[in-house]
């Protein structure tokens, strides 16, 4: 006999069973309409700009992912071990593009155009527009330092978010360099330890969610990876303070590249009709270790979402995999905070089934009749839906509609008979007769 503890036991997990796992999603049809919807607008905006699609497994190996210790995303993995392996659910894109790069290296003609559509993994704390699966667009541009890379990538991001049918200045981009803070940097706290930049960008990452303070105390934590003084701490938080390139000169000084660089950058989006859209932020500076020089994050003009999307440039990636550097630039844009985002302005779309056709014999006896014809109509290319069973017309008709059927073929005695079949319009509600022998 169960004990009723072991009953109750039995029950919990039984129901929990029935429930996807945390922070993932079940797509059922009219979800998954909508993800495809959003995902043939990734694809269609990849193809404007000339981009291929590629893809890669969905598990690799977990040094992959965690050559930068200190970053969140290596306490994010879901990894596991087997047959002696270190195996690891990709959390993000990048670095499997990057395998892929120098997998063929020397052979590619570069600059290379990608784009992914991917799904990937990261156990972090739940937030609204933050889940622990996800899926993400990436389009990454190898072999080119120019910031006209850059350029081209924030376009398609508006694009994007024009296509999605978001007004003007809904979504905004900050972009900042994070070059041009290491060279503040290096000329003033870190001029005797530029190997602490990397982890201090970690840090100072955090800044819109911890606050500034928390910052300071991180930074200046003598058991940290960073380890200022509490006056250095709050000299690079007033560093990030800066909200124009006129500001951002102060960091890095009239004569340095990677102020030319951001300069160009607002040029060449000012040309393109978008300035007002491109905001300097000195906080941004992205949490992956690998960014070497712009970086930007679209996000919400109202301040009430996560950001929308993320990326810049990381010329310095593939040495950290044993390869031998090329320039490359890339942005990662997710499907979870752009759906909220689009429901919060009401523009979530309503996608109903697309069918060509119902073809319904009123009874066993038509069933023949009915699959041959059904069978013609697809070689025609069309959807076609046969009844299963003997409903009722009138239930036959009020589900195709639902469906959106555009047609409805009804075989009955008197239709079969005659070899004819009735043919009602749904759109118009007009009906006419066709040969079945056409």
């Amino acid at each position: 006999m169960h004990s009723d503890s072991a009953v109750a036991s039995q029950s919990a997990v039984g129901g929990e069973i029935l429930q996807p796992p945390r922070g993932t999603r079940d797509f059922y049809p009219e979800d998954l309409r909508r993800r495809n919807w959003l995902f043939d607008h990734f694809r269609e905006t990849a193809r404007l700009f000339s981009f291929e699609e590629i893809d890669a497994p969905i598990l690799e190996h977990a040094e992959l992912f965690t050559r930068k210790a200190g970053e969140e995303i290596v306490e994010q993995l879901y990894h596991f071990e087997l047959h002696d392996r270190h195996l690891a659910l990709r959390p993000e894109m990048t670095p499997s593009v990057a395998r892929m790069v120098m997998a063929r290296a020397g052979g590619l003609r570069l600059p290379l155009r990608w784009f992914t559509v991917t799904q990937n993994w990261r156990y972090e704390r739940m937030t609204r527009g933050r889940l622990r699966e996800h899926y993400q667009w990436n389009m990454d541009v190898w072999g080119e330092p120019g910031v006209s890379a850059e350029a081209e990538l924030i376009q398609a991001i508006f694009i994007l978010l024009d296509r999605l049918g978001l007004p003007r200045g809904a979504v905004r981009i900050r972009v900042n360099s994070r070059a041009l803070l290491e060279e503040s940097l290096r000329r003033s706290v870190l001029a005797s330890r530029p190997e602490a930049f990397a982890p201090l960008c970690i840090i100072i990452d955090k800044i819109s969610k911890i606050g500034s303070d928390a910052v300071v105390g991180l930074l200046s934590d003598p058991a940290g990876t960073v380890a200022l003084s509490r006056s250095e701490a709050l000299e690079v938080v007033a560093m990030l303070d800066a909200r124009n390139l006129d500001e951002a000169a102060r960091l890095g000084g009239e004569g340095s590249q990677a102020l030319a660089d951001l300069r160009r950058l607002f040029d060449l989006i000012d040309a393109i009709g978008r300035a007002d859209d491109l905001v300097f932020d000195a906080s941004v500076v992205r949490g992956l270790a690998y960014y070497t020089g712009i970086v930007f994050e679209a996000f919400d003009a109202r301040g009430l979402l996560r950001a929308v999307c993320g990326g810049g440039r990381y010329d310095r990636l593939l040495p950290t995999l044993g390869g031998k550097a090329v320039p490359a630039v890339g942005f990662g844009f997710g499907d979870v905070v752009i759906m909220e985002l689009l429901a919060d302005h009401g523009l979530t779309p309503e996608i109903r089934r697309e069918i060509d056709d119902v073809v319904f014999g009123f009874s066993e006896e038509q069933r023949v009749a009915a699959l041959a014809l059904a069978s013609r109509l697809r070689e025609q290319g069309r959807s076609v839906q046969t009844v299963l069973g003997t409903p009722k017309l009138k239930k036959v008709l009020t589900d195709a509609g639902q469906d959106g059927a555009r047609r409805v073929w009804i075989l009955g005695p008197d239709e079969l008979a005659r070899g004819v079949a009735t043919v009602r319009d749904l759109i118009s509600g007009e009906q006419h007769e066709e040969s079945l022998a056409t």
